[in-house]
């Protein structure tokens, strides 16, 4: 049962390839968790990780700046660091936030100009 799930796995790679499925909320994309767990632990842990992924994942997750950087928080409740949430969500908010510390420094430095010659 172990190889057919694992082919099971692998169709789904080749017949729905990366950039056509929709963008994953983990940096270990879902169907790859899956496998790996299928690899190393077996059939029923990879069924079992299959079940937690689908637990958590979609239907209303909140992202947002924790202690050490950003969390999300997912739709079975838990939360994952930064580290585990995929670079596609977080590389948009990271342009975001870099452009409004440019502005900011822009601000600042326009304001200390117009203090100096006043």
């Amino acid at each position: 049962m172990k190889w057919a799930f694992l082919a099971v796995i692998k169709l789904y790679w080749k017949v729905f390839p990366e950039n056509k499925r929709r963008s994953c909320l983990f940096k270990e994309t879902c169907s790859h968790y899956v496998y790996r767990h299928t690899i190393e632990q077996g059939f029923f842990s990879g069924v079992n990780a299959l079940k937690l992924r689908l637990k958590k994942c979609r239907k209303g997750y909140q992202l947002y700046s924790g202690r050490q950087g950003f969390e999300m928080k997912l739709a079975d409740g838990s939360i994952i660091n930064e580290e585990e949430i995929s670079p596609n969500i977080l590389n948009p908010i990271h342009r975001q936030v870099q452009l409004i510390i440019e502005q900011v420094q822009i601000t600042n430095d326009f304001l200390q100009t117009s203090d100096t010659k006043t």
